[in-house]
């Protein structure tokens, strides 16, 4: 890649070299031969006037070797428009227009690289005949001054060119060199890092350097970043692998216990031992139904149908479904539902009492003595459009380190061994269904002196929706 960048570079300065090169040496050539014609036509035209350049010919000899010109002469053009086969070299009777000449016009023009003027002469009758006698001629039609030049071809510009363009093309290469070594290198470290990254090394990491450009950094930092949300992710699932092995093998051990237990015989209240055995079995059927729940919402296929709910309705139903566990708890569960009519709330209700039932047994596992459930108008600011439910406990609280991660999945806020049972799944679950229905969570603790947590999902108002 870094060859093909620098073949690139070095090749688009080579060609604009060339072109531009090449145009102005053409534009330069043609410049000295128009400013050459333009001076012959001046130089014979400032000798046509002096008629003593015409007395005689060797004058002519002495103004071309001053002057530099190819050739310099007096012919004649007879009033029938011939023109004398002796022209100066390079030049036709056509490219002196002798109708021109016969009218008193000045001819120039450019033949190659030879330029020539012709201009007409006025002379007197004595120097009509002595002119005539010098060149032979008849002492009828027009006498010109003729005068040739040859416009060199520029041959040391094409060197300088060519000089210029070595040393050009020489810079140019190991500036290609180094804008492609800068260009390519985070390219190359970043196919490598992500090459490792791929083959399992999640700690690979692309490196960012200062003076890096700007989009090779966000490139960089977007490969560090995925690769650390995926060494994160992995730290997840092995915690979850830890999580749910012990949380599946405590009900496992229990049921595998009571089971030989009844079978040796060894159990008198048969019936005790299959309630602990239903209660244990139930227990892994949450947890498995749990990850088959967070695996939906992972692969989006879990069906969710928002629409106008009666918030206070189903705030009710729920919360109160769960007084029995509660009572049997030795936990005072209280439910606060306004009494007159709220604007509908846009969610799903069958998974809004999925996230208040997940809140709940959450709230019911820490509490000490009471749980209270609230449903009020407005969100965490006073915001009138949404209403909020409010799910309180008494426990002992959530560690301020542990604040912010609560609805993470497979997080679980106590690690010690004595944790009560769960699998860091219930919350992470509300957070997913929260979000799948534009709805938004928060946690809260302390609450009180004596610890608390307050867990809040705040809905937007149907109406308000509509609207936007």
């Amino acid at each position: 890649m870094r060859r093909r960048l620098m073949l690139a570079f070095v090749g688009l300065v080579a060609g604009v070299l060339v072109i531009a090169g090449a145009g102005s040496i053409i534009l330069t050539h043609n410049a000295a031969r128009t400013q050459a014609t333009q001076q012959l036509v001046t130089e014979a035209q400032s000798l046509s006037a002096g008629t003593s350049y015409t007395r005689s010919l060797k004058v002519l000899a002495a103004v071309r070797k001053v002057l530099q010109l190819e050739d310099a002469r007096i012919i004649q053009i007879t009033l029938l428009g011939k023109v004398p086969a002796s022209l100066p070299q390079g030049l036709t009777a056509g490219d002196l227009r002798p109708q021109d000449l016969l009218a008193g016009d000045t001819v120039s023009g450019q033949d190659g690289n030879l330029v020539y003027a012709a201009v007409p002469i006025t002379l007197t009758p004595s120097e009509r005949i002595r002119l005539g006698r010098l060149e032979r001629h008849s002492v009828d039609g027009q006498f010109v001054i003729v005068l040739t030049r040859e416009v060199g071809d520029l041959g040391p510009s094409w060197s300088y060119f060519l000089i210029s363009g070595v040393i050009a093309l020489f810079v140019a290469g190991l500036v290609a060199w180094q804008l492609s070594r800068r260009m390519s290198r985070p390219l190359v470290e970043a196919m490598h890092a992500t090459a490792r990254i791929a083959s399992g090394d999640l700690q690979s990491r692309v490196p960012q350097r200062a003076n890096d450009y700007a989009e090779s950094s966000s490139l960089a930092r977007s490969i560090n970043e995925m690769a650390q949300s995926l060494e994160d992710g992995r730290a997840r699932e092995r915690h979850l692998l830890l999580s749910v092995s012990h949380d599946l093998r405590t009900p496992l051990t229990s049921i595998r216990g009571f089971a030989e237990a009844i079978t040796d015989g060894a159990v008198e209240d048969t019936a005790q031992a299959a309630e602990v055995i239903i209660a244990e079995s139930r227990r892994l059927e949450r947890l498995v139904g749990d990850l088959l729940e967070l695996s939906k919402l992972e692969a989006k296929q879990l069906s969710i149908s928002v629409r106008p709910t009666n918030v206070a309705e189903v705030v009710s139903t729920t919360a109160e479904g769960f007084r029995p566990l509660a009572s049997k708890s030795g936990i005072a569960l209280y439910v606060h539902v306004p009494s007159h009519p709220l604007p509908p709330g846009l969610a799903d209700p069958d998974r809004l009492a999925q996230i208040l039932a997940n809140l709940m047994e959450n709230a019911l596992t820490f509490a000490r003595s009471s749980v209270s459930v609230a449903l009020a108008s407005g969100g965490p600011s006073g915001d009138p459009v949404r209403q909020t439910i409010t799910v309180e406990d008494d426990g002992p609280g959530i560690a301020a380190g542990d604040l912010t991660r609560v609805f993470e999945r497979f997080y679980q806020a106590d690690h010690g061994p004595n944790r009560k049972f769960g699998s860091g799944l219930g919350l992470a679950i509300v957070s997913e269904l929260a979000a799948a229905m534009g709805a938004t969570v928060r946690a809260e603790s302390p609450i009180d002196a004596n610890g608390g947590s307050r867990l809040e999902v705040t809905l937007q108002r149907w109406d308000d929706a509509a609207r936007t």
